[in-house]
């Protein structure tokens, strides 16, 4: 589907108490876009969480360019392919939910692409530690608390 934030009229605000907040990141690290895939069998879901981040999630950090993906397969397609810098995948999707994809993506590429999933319920989030994924959040979506795992997930990078 569509590969951008368009619609995106607010970036969630932030503040230096915020502890993931580096405004010393310099410009030139901010200029290139990083390319999110986003995966869940449902387009709202999708939706929610491009909404969720915006184009630019902080200001420290780049833009950021979405490629959304509906099936498993295009998921390890596009992944084995590289290019992308942060997989967010929906636990929740069928037939092949994102922890599972976390999992196989973490044990098939050595140079694993940080990955975030959005799981049920807040107590699955030992499935997350299970699959690898450096980050979760569960659903529903709270933009603040997904803005947060991705900004500690891309930092951390």
């Amino acid at each position: 589907m569509g590969d951008s934030g368009i619609g995106c009229s607010a970036e969630p605000a932030t503040t230096p108490a915020d502890p993931t907040y580096d405004p010393s990141v310099a410009e030139s690290d901010r200029s290139t876009p990083l390319r999110v895939l986003v995966y869940s069998n449902d387009a709202d879901t999708r939706q929610q969480v491009i909404l969720a981040l915006g184009p630019r999630p902080r200001p420290d950090l780049p833009e950021l360019d979405y490629l959304e993906v509906a099936t498993a397969p295009v998921v390890i397609e596009q992944m084995d392919a590289g290019g992308i810098d942060l997989a967010i995948l929906d636990g929740e999707s069928v037939p092949a939910g994102g922890l599972g994809i976390a999992k196989q993506l973490k044990d098939e590429i050595e140079q694993c692409p940080p990955v975030v999933v959005l799981t049920g319920r807040p107590d699955d989030a030992w499935l997350a530690n299970w699959s690898r994924a450096e980050a979760s959040v569960s659903h529903p979506i709270d933009p603040m608390q997904l803005t947060r795992a991705v900004a500690g997930v891309l930092q951390a990078r």
